[in-house]
């Protein structure tokens, strides 16, 4: 399994966490490889130390994965979580509350975003 963390908004609007897997099969010498997930783009970014985003929706449904550094994300309803290097977000607040995200070290942090399709 491959852990991720789903953000999205709930019927009334409120952001929230959610954790999922995506459940990986045997390729044999190669590892282990997911079912195939549709994409439409990636995206590269980096952003400056002082990072600090009030409030906001995701601009698309999509994966975030980060490379360095470490973030803080507070959902509207107060809960926050802490993401670092490695770790994979899915974000689907495209409308509701939105979150906040703000940097937690003092570096230009780096990340990649997979945009999805429309559902």
């Amino acid at each position: 399994m491959f852990k991720i963390t789903r953000l999205y908004s709930d019927e009334n609007g409120e952001s929230r966490f959610e954790d999922s897997e995506i459940p990986l099969n045997d390729a044999g010498e190669i590892g282990a490889l997911s079912d195939a997930v549709s994409a439409k783009g990636v995206i590269f970014r980096e952003v400056d130390p002082s990072y600090d985003y009030d409030f906001h929706n995701a601009p698309q449904r999509q994966y975030i994965i980060l490379l360095d550094g470490e973030i803080e994300i507070e959902t509207s309803i107060g809960e926050k979580r802490t993401f670092g290097p490695g770790e994979i977000l899915l974000v689907e607040d495209t409308e509701g509350k939105g979150h906040k995200t703000r940097n937690l070290t003092p570096i230009r942090r780096k990340s990649v975003f997979i945009t999805l399709p429309d559902e």
